[in-house]
């Protein structure tokens, strides 16, 4: 009976284990946040604005250019990636190097 329950000791400790690292993996990969509810729809009214056109494909609070950062897609395929300060303002534009297609999986709207 003691051999029982140090095994079932020894297998719960190890599930703690196991979750602790899985918690701590996941802390450590990508931690963007999407920009959601108004704050969605005003960067996206900005975003757009400033491209001329086109469609949101990815959002994020937090970007290290800005407060948000909203890709735009235009209708020829290429991506725009706009930054906003925490008014909406446009702070900046560039052209994202990824190919159309292309998706990172971290934010997508």
């Amino acid at each position: 009976m003691k051999r029982i329950a140090l095994i079932v000791a020894v297998v719960v400790a190890l599930a703690v284990v196991s979750t602790g690292i899985a918690i701590a993996a996941g802390a450590g990969g990508d931690s963007s946040k999407p920009i959601t509810g108004t704050a969605l729809a005003r960067a996206s009214v900005a975003a757009l604005a400033s491209t001329g056109g086109g469609r949101v494909t990815e959002t994020e609070v937090g970007d290290e250019d800005g407060y948000y950062e909203v890709e735009v897609t235009l209708s020829g395929g290429r991506q725009v990636d706009v930054h906003l300060d925490s008014s909406f303002n446009v702070i900046s534009s560039q052209s994202d190097a990824e190919e159309p297609g292309d998706r990172d999986g971290a934010n997508e709207s």
